[in-house]
């Protein structure tokens, strides 16, 4: 069986509380590329989740940028707090070699992203590990540490030349800077200690770890977690310093001061072979071999059935890329359907507007390659590009949506005799109509590609084209009435007046649109005479 290139990627993002924001940028990732997305690991205390997905190189690399736009979208640093140090919303990301690709062909993948990222979002990117510019930025905690994140950065990238990005601005906005390299497996692992003196779990970290004389291969630091004391830490060669061995040090370190391990834990995913090697430690099993674990042999035997010439030269697209689309359609028309003010009309607008763009890009996609429509080939990469980015944008306006109204409705909480009560109303309303408003917007670049697919596209699916355009149509409506209900107390105001207007003129535009989009679609179906 030919298997297909293997890449991991675990990309850390600054949030851990908000679950609606966490879902938004992972479905981002399952949606965007043909990934599996193994594991989703979110902690509160250091408001993180660490998400583990493999995949093919360039689908991994095109899931990866939609997430980090998706998390700049989401997750503003100013108003970010947590136990864990940080340069952004998605603050690190490395490439990890897993089968058939090398480590060269991660530090380009990894160099592609950061010059993509820092071009078209405009945020700061620093690369590290295989992929650092220069051996001092090697070493994340020589980059990014507890003494030196987003609030230290923001302050220095614009005059300390030793802080400059590898890509994009030497300026920090909302969505912070993103680390991104290439690098072996490591397995992140935390041991709770018997206190809540983080004095003692910051002691033994500075013992355990390499930068301090410690193991080869650890990285460690100490933090207050659910109030207990946790040295949390990152191997990054099991092989030559395994898990068992700085367990034991720990617990001898802890010993000194009178305390002992109360729990362990592993953050996200780790291979095999470093438990294995710890059981067989601990157990003293001499002679052991991966082979009699009854797991082992199974993928053994299945191995050697797929190698067989009746199976398929090649794997299904893993099934996160494919069946995810009526689950996670279920998932959101039952939210909908709940008793809850969220998601409501302006989430449900934005979802009409990204199954549009959606239709929009499977008529350019049925289009490109086919010798019959070589005429309209540029047209058609260029309308299948902007479709799925302006889906992307579109979906990530769902949980923007739904974060403005829940904005609002904190706002509306404050108490009467809040000074800042009347302005943070102001702001939030103000906020609650800016998204539909650019969801509006993003509805209209959409009925203008879908336009383009109605008259040059496919003609057996011009009028999937034509559905696609209803669809955006009725996103523009209902996102425009929202930007109309949320101003309908601010007729004076002057942006208010502008977001008043900008809708009116996109109606005009839509309405236009339409008429030409079923003119094409009917036309070229054979459906007029």
């Amino acid at each position: 069986m030919a298997l297909r290139p293997l890449v991991e990627c675990v990309p850390n993002f600054s949030e851990g509380r908000r679950a609606d924001v966490i879902d938004a940028i992972v479905q981002t990732l399952r949606r965007t590329g043909a990934v599996h997305v193994l594991d989703v690991s979110s902690d509160p205390d250091h408001n993180r989740t660490v998400v583990t997905m493999v995949g093919a190189p360039d689908e991994v690399e095109r899931a990866m940028f939609a997430g980090i736009r998706t998390a700049a979208e989401l997750i503003n640093m100013e108003e970010h707090s947590g136990e864990h140090p940080r340069f952004g919303a998605t603050d690190v990301v490395p490439f990890i070699p897993i089968r058939d690709v090398t480590m060269a062909e991660c530090v380009a993948m990894a160099q592609r992203l950061g010059e993509r990222v820092g071009t078209e979002l405009r945020i700061p990117v620093f690369l590290y590990e295989a992929a650092a510019s220069n051996p001092e930025r090697e070493n994340l905690a020589k980059i990014r540490n507890t003494k030196f994140q987003y609030e230290q950065l923001k302050a220095a990238i614009e005059t300390d030349a030793e802080r400059m990005p590898d890509y994009g601005p030497a300026q920090v906005g909302s969505a912070g800077a993103t680390i991104i390299g290439a690098r072996p497996p490591l397995i992140a692992f935390n041991v709770y200690l018997t206190t809540d003196n983080v004095e003692i779990a910051t002691k033994i970290a500075k013992a355990v770890r390499q930068s301090n004389g410690g193991m080869a291969f650890v990285k460690g630091a100490g933090f207050l977690v659910d109030g207990k004391a946790q040295v949390s830490m990152n191997l990054t060669d099991y092989r030559k310093t395994p898990i068992f061995r700085v367990v034991e040090l720990v617990r001898r370190e802890a010993q000194r001061y009178g305390v002992g391990i109360l729990s362990s834990e592993l953050i996200g995913l780790a291979p095999q072979e470093a438990f294995i090697d710890s059981a067989q430690w601990y157990l003293q099993l001499d002679g052991f071999k991966a082979e009699q674990l009854l797991e082992t042999r199974i993928l053994q035997a299945e191995a050697d059935a797929a190698a067989s010439p009746l199976a398929r030269d090649e794997p299904p697209v893993p099934e996160d890329a494919t069946s995810h689309v009526p689950t996670v359609e279920a998932a959101f028309v039952d939210s909908v359907a709940a008793a809850t003010p969220t998601p409501g009309g302006g989430s449900v607008a934005a979802f009409a507007g990204a199954l549009g763009a959606a239709l929009t890009q499977m008529v350019a996609g049925l289009t490109v390659g086919k010798k019959r429509y070589a005429e309209v080939e540029d047209q058609m990469q260029a309308t299948l590009a902007a479709a799925s980015d302006l889906r992307e944008k579109l979906l990530a306006a769902v949980a923007q949506d739904a974060q403005a109204f829940t904005d609002l409705m904190t706002a509306f909480k404050l108490p009467q005799d809040d000074p800042s009560r009347d302005a943070t109303i102001l702001t939030k309303t103000l906020g609650a109509a800016e998204v539909p408003h650019t969801v509006c917007g993003y509805g209209l670049e959409a009925l203008r590609l879908a336009e383009v697919a109605a008259r040059l596209g496919n003609k057996n699916a011009a009028t999937d084209a034509a559905v696609g355009a209803l669809m955006i149509v009725a996103a523009i409506e209902g996102a425009a009435l929202n930007v109309r209900v949320n101003l309908v107390d601010l007729a004076d105001h002057p942006r208010a007046q502008e977001l008043q207007q900008s809708v009116v003129s996109m109606i005009e535009q839509t309405y236009q649109l339409r008429v030409q989009i079923i003119d094409h679609a009917e036309t070229r179906a054979g459906l007029k005479g």
